[in-house]
């Protein structure tokens, strides 16, 4: 394990494990059961082994979370669930970072990131995020064709587009200037045209394929923290992967970062000291053979183990 001190993580270091089996954010099946399989993989024992003390206390059921009528609201598909799960993960989220904890939530659809994004923003308000994924997940009310809310978490945390009350507990903390993108790459029109007017930093696959990673990595941190002294959020979209390399995934996009240059991203986050939560999240155990699917899931737990610290050599 890299023996780098984290600059903002007391002493044991202490990994929260929040596992999310949610799929309320879009329409396959199977979402949910992705963290299930982080986990019976053996994720915890691992990063155990590579010196980390893990608090895990069993899976996130939102049994008390109840939106048996929940109709849309606009286009918004699921909205209620959506946003009372999302509210509850963010508390969690919050409490554990609070308490000097580096949360790690295992997905799930990414429509959690609205949770664990605004649990980390509570926090630690200087934070900045990095995105991975193939899609830029920034769509609002007016300009989402599907009205899965899995495409539209960035938006809420920027405050994007018309109020909606159900949603008033996400605070617009998220500044654009602290959000950045990598490995974008099926981006629907009215997204391209958010992230052009509020000037947002995106780093798409011509840019990885042009610079290579190492130095996409280095301009995108030199854009969210150019002194490399504020926390970090990295929230991972397996589809930022190429689906050869990460096939068990709700939509997923071919022309991805390859097995390394997923695994670069995480392991340059660690090297900075500043990593403070991380989202793995859209790991679908129902959409692909078992082989593919035991693929997805080993790659999911090495790309966390990456991002805490794993090295190489």
């Amino acid at each position: 394990m890299s023996m780098l001190v984290n600059k903002f993580l007391p002493s044991p270091k202490t990994i929260a494990i929040l596992g999310c089996p949610f799929s309320g954010g879009q329409t396959k099946i199977g979402v949910d059961k992705g963290p299930i399989h982080l986990v019976e993989a053996g994720l915890i024992k691992q990063l155990e082994e590579i010196g980390w003390k893990v608090n895990f206390d069993g899976h996130h059921q939102f049994e008390e979370i109840q939106a048996a009528s929940d109709p849309p609201i606009g286009k918004l598909k699921n909205p209620r669930l959506v946003s009372r799960v999302c509210e509850s993960v963010a508390k969690v989220v919050g409490g554990h970072a609070k308490n000097g904890q580096l949360p790690v939530t295992l997905g799930g659809d990414h429509s959690l990131a609205m949770g664990t994004i605004s649990g980390t923003l509570n926090s630690y308000p200087e934070a900045c995020v990095i995105w991975v994924d193939a899609h830029a997940d920034i769509n609002t009310s007016e300009t989402t064709g599907s009205g899965n809310i899995h495409g539209m978490p960035v938006s809420f945390l920027l405050g994007l587009g018309e109020e909606i009350s159900e949603y008033s507990w996400v605070k617009p903390a998220l500044k654009p200037e602290r959000l950045v993108y990598i490995g974008l790459r099926d981006v629907d029109a009215g997204e391209k045209r958010i992230l052009k007017e509020n000037n947002i930093k995106a780093f798409s696959m011509h840019e990885v394929d042009r610079y290579g990673i190492g130095k996409v990595v280095e301009m995108a941190l030199d854009h969210v923290n150019p002194n490399r002294d504020l926390p970090i959020h990295l929230s991972f979209d397996v589809d930022a992967l190429d689906p050869s390399v990460a096939p068990s995934t709700g939509t997923p996009v071919r022309g991805g970062l390859t097995f390394r240059e997923g695994h670069y991203i995480c392991e340059a986050i660690h090297e900075t000291g500043l990593l403070v939560a991380l989202d793995l999240m859209e790991v679908n155990p129902s959409l692909a053979d078992p082989e593919s699917v035991r693929q997805t899931v080993a790659v999911g737990c090495s790309l966390v183990r990456a991002a805490l610290g794993e090295t190489l050599l």
